[in-house]
């Protein structure tokens, strides 16, 4: 029983300002952004989403230019949007927000913030599986299977899905330090395993021929069996939206906290370039070259057991930052200590890991998840620069003491309802919706904190 009451206090004592800005000496260097956003991003999604960009029938003009553009506005999203208010505030997003929202309606979005994540993280515990799996001969999901298809494949999933838990717990500095040392050895990987099957698809040495093969038999322009067609402009604004929780969202708010400068958003140009740009690249030449929809087994038959390795390392990298955030979403909702939200946010995740769908629909997931979090991103964008120029009070719950501020949550029900209306009656994608919904949430939530602050001050008086 001591033994059990000293590993919880020591757990207890794993504290990450989970209400409170970040003080000055807790700051970190460049050094930790950098290492967590190229593990964050040179990552287990980078495996899935180059597989299916040529599953979907990208074309290589697309992909070059278009992930080019995309990424460009992905990284001035982070560094001009999310990291200056994160380093004035220095609050996690959950807390920021319970400030403007009201205890009430941040408990509803955490809820759904968290699920969010950890079914992101799900995903990347089950491209870990893929590879884990290999040694023990575990029948592999195919990009048909919706439900688990072997028991032993739930017990993989079930395995990574512990040690990535565990890891999770630890908070943020172990997450950076395990980061740095993994980035630049996935990342080579990934392009000595994409320049190792060149020859396979045909390309020769010397020749110059690799635009050539690359257009014939990569990135043809026809989308295979059952997958839909994608143009420049789905490659675009996936790309640049593919982590508009993140940074439009402010979900970054919760990492770039620790940030000392405001030009550390930066640093996500590394994850963006070297992840979203030459993995998905590198990713799509495998799958080219591949005989197997599993992204472990892939990179096995690249270049062996490096390759497979780098897989299970690719899926913790993006899945452990992942679970730190659904657990600091749950932390905030529930009042429990991080440590005992991080260990349910594990579980919720590890299960959804089992159902290879969570993998094989990633690029529809991913744009939905964004979609949803994004509003709150555009309440906490105006509160900060907007709000008080308009002469109305930024923090509005916390200085009136309510619990459901009325302007923020018809800004998200609302946003989240026309995003639907859009989806469902016109068919507009999902990839093309984040953009304008975030600048319609932004207009939308002045407008409406005009009149209800106006409103609320008049029934006061």
């Amino acid at each position: 029983m001591a033994d059990k009451s000293s590993i919880l206090k020591r757990l207890d004592s794993l504290y990450e300002f989970d209400r409170e800005p970040v003080t000055r000496n807790k700051l970190q260097g460049i050094g930790n952004f950098l290492g967590m956003y190229a593990g964050e991003h040179v990552a287990g999604t980078e495996f899935v989403i180059g597989m299916l960009f040529v599953a979907h029938g990208v074309s290589v003009r697309d992909m070059f230019i278009g992930g080019l553009i995309g990424n460009i506005l992905a990284i001035g999203s982070w560094a001009f949007l999310t990291a200056p208010i994160a380093v004035k505030v220095r609050l996690s997003l959950y807390w920021q927000l319970k400030k403007i929202c009201g205890s009430m309606l941040v408990f509803i979005y955490n809820i759904v913030n968290a699920l969010m994540f950890c079914f992101l993280a799900g995903a990347m515990v089950a491209v870990a599986a893929t590879a884990v799996g290999i040694p023990f001969g575990i029948e592999m999901p195919a990009l048909s299977d919706m439900l688990p298809n072997s028991v032993g494949w739930v017990v993989t999933v079930l395995g990574v899905g512990t040690v990535i838990t565990a890891m999770a717990i630890l908070g943020f500095d172990a997450l950076a330090r395990f980061a740095k040392v993994a980035a630049p050895w996935m990342f080579l990987i990934f392009v000595t395993a994409a320049i190792a099957v060149l020859p396979k698809l045909g390309v020769t040495p010397g020749a110059g021929n690799f635009w050539e093969v690359a257009r014939e038999s990569i990135w043809t322009g026809v989308a295979r069996e059952g997958q839909s067609q994608f143009s420049f402009w789905h490659v675009v604004f996936f790309t640049w939206l593919a982590n508009a929780a993140m940074h439009l969202g402010m979900s970054d708010l919760t990492i770039l906290r620790y940030a000392k400068k405001w030009q550390y958003g930066f640093s996500s140009a590394v994850g963006m370039f070297l992840g979203h740009y030459v993995a998905w690249i590198a990713s799509g030449i495998l799958y080219a070259a591949a005989n197997s929809d599993a992204p472990g087994v892939v990179a096995y038959e690249a270049i062996g057991i490096a390759g497979a390795i780098c897989v299970v390392i690719a899926g913790w990298t993006t899945a452990n930052p992942t679970l730190y955030r659904a657990g600091m979403a749950l932390q905030v909702a529930s009042g429990w200590s991080r440590w005992k939200v991080t260990l349910l946010a594990g579980a919720i995740t590890t299960t959804a890991a089992m159902f290879p769908a969570l993998v094989m629909k990633l690029l529809d997931f991913v744009a939905l998840y964004g979609l949803v979090l994004i509003p709150m991103g555009a309440v906490i964008l105006a509160d900060f620069y907007f709000i008080p120029k308009l002469g109305l009070q930024s923090f509005y719950a916390e200085k009136k003491k309510i619990d459901f501020n009325l302007a923020a949550g018809a800004t998200w029900f609302i946003m989240l309802a026309l995003a639907l209306f859009l989806n469902l009656y016109f068919k507009i994608e999902l990839f093309f919706l984040p953009a304008p919904i975030w600048i319609l949430s932004l207009g939308a939530y002045l407008l409406f904190s005009k009149m209800y602050q106006k409103n609320l001050k008049l029934n006061l008086t």
